[in-house]
């Protein structure tokens, strides 16, 4: 396969929500992933964000990007379009 054959890199636009988990042995609440949301623009995905971030329930949400190599099926680091509310630290991502 030449180079001008190889598939060229996937854009996948995501919205995540999370909600807080109740209180451990360590009195800490954290958080987890509620929903995911997959869209075919930066905006779609953020505009979900930016309403599931204001509903009762959620207590935070993140849109961002990845790419994703489709003959390796490597996906790269997330680029953040908007993170709204209670959500992780990037390396607990």
């Amino acid at each position: 396969m030449t180079s001008d054959e190889r598939p060229s890199e996937k854009i996948h636009y995501i919205c995540q929500t999370y909600v807080e988990t109740k209180a451990g042995r360590n009195g800490q609440t954290g958080l987890k992933i509620a929903k995911q949301f997959e869209y075919s623009t930066a905006s779609e995905a953020q505009n979900r964000a930016e309403r599931e971030a204001l509903s009762e329930n959620c207590s935070g949400a993140d849109a961002y990007m990845v790419t994703e190599d489709p003959a390796s099926g490597e996906v790269g680091v997330p680029s953040f379009l908007v993170r709204l509310g209670n959500v992780p630290e990037f390396d607990d991502f």
